[in-house]
């Protein structure tokens, strides 16, 4: 849990140390270029560079795409995937669950540096112009790996905007995030392209829930002696929204958070839907819900009605489209097919 949602390395060779801080043509802070010599003439940009971006208070301009990609959390490697820049990629790092079944030979094709984060010497042997970061921890400063000290190494950075959203996160920040990374990576006709058809996909479920009652939702991520769940502003609430739900938590101001087994009885849910990743089981969750006598009265829970979503699916990525569908299909079974 702690390691995605709350935010010493090892002496690094003098090798390593000073391939990793030469210029990176790649990013930079500012838009200068160094003077052509003379009589030669100036290097012509890449279409759409310089580009200026600013992501999650960081301000960076790239004279061209980064050509050596780190990608930490698997919600921002599909990203890359999907906007097919498998080939940019030098490492990943920290699955929670499988890999999108299109993007899987992809995904095959680049090295897995570490099953978690990689340490910070480990990251710089994979001599990375660019790490891209799906949880704010990916930057953790008491591991060497914040944003200021990699670029300090010459080493451009983005996170994923779910981690710095300014008050509820919705899809649009999921087409902003994908609008960026393609103009990031030079490729902004696939980011527009994956746009739009997600932009069907949504309006297609909105319209086939014409009409349908919203069912109240618990999320249940985790916890047993409090109730980790989605709070109001993380995309999570966005989906069960745009799925038919009503989140019992949106008063929750944050994207998770801690709720009491007695508020979740208080609000008396008619779905809980639980967050399938991890070493405890969707089965194993289950029974912890269905055999505590404190929820017996739980319509959820009296029921029976449970909802699953890989966590993959309901963080800020290419998922989120499908996840709404997805999701609806298991809240009104009735309207969606």
């Amino acid at each position: 849990m702690s390691r995605r949602r709350r935010a010493l390395a090892p002496a690094v060779p003098l090798a390593l140390i000073s391939a990793v801080l030469l210029p990176l043509a790649a990013c930079g802070t500012s838009g200068n270029t160094a003077e052509p010599a003379a009589g030669r003439p100036a290097a012509q940009a890449a279409p759409g560079f310089p580009y200026t971006v600013t992501n999650c208070g960081v301000t960076t301009t790239y004279q061209a795409p980064p050509k050596r990609v780190v990608t930490m959390n698997q919600h921002v490697t599909e990203i890359m995937l999907a906007l097919g820049l498998e080939k940019s990629l030098v490492g990943t790092a920290w699955l929670d669950d499988r890999i999108l079944p299109a993007y899987e030979k992809a995904y095959k094709s680049v090295p897995v540096l570490s099953a978690e984060y990689p340490a910070k010497e480990k990251l710089l042997a994979a001599n990375p112009d660019f790490v891209y970061g799906g949880y704010a921890s990916a930057f953790a400063a008491k591991d060497g790996r914040s944003r200021d000290d990699l670029k300090a190494s010459g080493i451009g950075t983005r996170l994923n905007l779910e981690n710095c959203a300014d008050g509820r996160t919705t899809m649009d920040d999921v087409y902003r995030e994908v609008e960026e990374t393609g103009r990031t990576f030079g490729v902004q006709d696939r980011a527009r392209a994956w746009i739009a058809d997600a932009r069907t996909t949504v309006a297609s479920t909105a319209d086939e829930l014409k009409g349908v009652e919203p069912l109240s939702v618990f999320v249940y991520d985790s916890g047993d002696k409090t109730a980790f769940t989605a709070g109001g502003t993380g995309i999570g609430n966005e989906l069960i929204g745009l799925a038919g739900g009503r989140n019992v938590f949106a008063d929750l101001d944050k994207s998770f958070g801690d709720a009491t087994w007695e508020q979740v009885v208080a609000r008396e849910p008619d779905v809980i839907v639980i967050y399938d990743y991890g070493s405890t089981t969707v089965a194993q969750k289950k029974k912890r819900l269905l055999e505590d006598p404190v929820l017996k009265d739980v319509p959820a829970v009296r029921n029976q009605r449970f909802a699953v979503m890989p966590l993959s699916d309901v963080v800020l990525g290419v998922r989120a489209p499908a996840a709404v569908e997805r999701l609806a299909a298991q809240l009104h079974p009735e309207a969606v097919k």
